[in-house]
């Protein structure tokens, strides 16, 4: 189970495609922001995703609501795929699966991420969360939804 709107944001620092370790207090601070938690890189849920994102990213920049994507890849499999695909958003490398689990975004026993994507406010409470691990493009959509009905 995901955490629920209303709930404070966990802060946390990663190791980002940027070339700068983002820290979402600092880097995002008084902002909204999309957190997408997803399970690997290259796989075919997780780029139809990545891509899914890239291709809305126009809406999500208009809104000016930064994307980041989470996975427990590493940093150089994270550049690989950042650059194969032309995201324009920065992926996080959650090596240990710290920030995964501290949203909740981290399946039991085995500790791959889950597919969970979390709007933050400006003031860092989740506003919205979207699951589905097989409904890859969905979670644009939810977004999409969520920010084109608020006030």
């Amino acid at each position: 189970m995901s955490l629920s709107p209303g709930t404070p944001a966990p802060d946390f620092t990663l190791p980002s495609t940027s070339g700068r370790d983002f820290t979402l207090s600092r880097d995002a601070a008084g902002q909204m922001c999309i957190l997408y938690f997803y399970p690997k890189d290259f796989t075919p849920g997780c780029t139809r995703e990545a891509c899914a994102f890239r291709d809305e990213f126009a809406f999500f920049r208009k809104a000016s609501v930064p994307v980041y994507g989470i996975s427990r890849d590493d940093l150089e499999t994270h550049r690989r795929f950042k650059a194969e695909h032309h995201l324009p958003f920065d992926l996080l490398a959650d090596g240990d699966g710290r920030v995964c689990e501290s949203y909740d975004a981290l399946l039991p026993l085995i500790r791959i991420p889950r597919r969970v994507t979390y709007l933050l406010d400006a003031e860092h409470r989740i506003a919205a969360v979207y699951e589905d691990l097989f409904g890859a493009g969905e979670h644009i959509d939810a977004m999409i939804a969520h920010l084109t009905a608020r006030p």
